[in-house]
């Protein structure tokens, strides 16, 4: 019965660690960090060509530790393949009441990047939100609802909390309501049941407010194994054709996670100071390729 209790509590202290100074907000990405190489096959395509949308879409990218080292990737991806306008916005430790208007102190975003005053300022087409859930208290807008002490209730206000950012970021877009793209989460190796029912919280709200799901976190799981976590998956046909994403390529696999980090995607450790993923990471190119791809099929209005 030890090895459970463990596992969490080393898994709590990357999380903290990851999540550590969120004063800080987003940064810049280091300048030595190289892009990834696009294939012959996924140059620029011209505008009207399928896979790219004839109006270039206006995307805010928001979230927690996850959307924090990922946000590079994810505007690198939209910008070459959906010629897109891209802000990016995350706030390590972090969840869904965070950007929520109206919290006050009790808020790990400044009041001047909640989510309906970016909105209001930015007038995008799509607003990205990626959250691993904030299931341990970190912050204060949870009001100390764990999922571990209060699962029933824990999930209560996960939905509420969802539903009510929904609402002010469609009544801050107004007549130009943007698209909420809700980025599902790959499998939690400690409590799996509880990002697959997060997941279907973000699932029903969608389809409740006519919004989107971006499945990125199917794209870091093992086929017919969606909940089940995994260091290493084998490489897809992309990852072979660009090496630095194949890992392991005489075992045609790829590194996901590094080994003290059960979490996060990115292959360096996490820092005091939250920030971009600094190398060239599978998983996080792998997330950001999912995002990008959803909102290239939605027509800009």
């Amino acid at each position: 019965m030890r090895k459970p209790w463990i596992v969490g509590m080393l898994l709590a202290g990357v999380l903290l660690g990851a999540c550590s100074d969120p004063a800080s907000g987003p940064e810049a990405a280091p300048s030595s960090v190289a892009p990834p190489k696009p294939a012959g096959t996924t140059q620029q395509q011209a505008a009207g060509t399928p896979g790219v949308p004839e109006k270039a879409p206006v995307v805010l990218y928001l979230g927690d530790s996850l959307a924090m080292e990922s946000q590079k990737v994810v505007g690198q991806e939209l910008r070459r393949d959906l010629r897109a306008e891209y802000t990016g916005k995350p706030y390590s430790g972090t969840t869904v009441c965070d950007y929520l208007e109206g919290t006050g102190a009790k808020s790990l975003v400044p009041d001047r990047d909640k989510a309906a005053a970016l909105v209001r300022s930015l007038r995008p087409d799509f607003v990205v939100l990626q959250f691993w859930g904030n299931a341990w208290g970190y912050t204060w807008c949870m009001d100390g609802i764990t999922h571990a002490e209060a699962p029933a209730t824990y999930f209560k206000r996960y939905r509420a909390d969802m539903a009510r950012l929904t609402e002010q970021i469609a009544t801050a877009g107004g007549a130009h309501r943007p698209r909420i793209v809700w980025v599902a989460q790959g499998p939690d190796p400690i409590t799996p049941d509880r990002v697959r029912r997060v997941n279907e919280l973000y699932a029903r709200q969608a389809a409740a407010s006519g919004d989107l799901v971006a499945d990125a976190g199917a794209k870091v799981s093992a086929a017919g194994a969606r909940y089940t976590w995994a260091q290493y998956l084998p490489c897809t046909a992309y990852e072979r054709e660009h090496s630095a994403y194949c890992t392991q390529p005489g075992r045609d696999r790829t590194a996901l996670h590094l080994d003290k980090d059960y979490l996060h995607f990115c292959l360096a450790p996490t820092t005091s100071t939250p920030k971009p993923c600094p190398v060239r990471s599978p998983g996080i190119l792998r997330i950001a390729r999912e995002i990008t791809r959803v909102i290239g099929r939605t027509p800009v209005d």
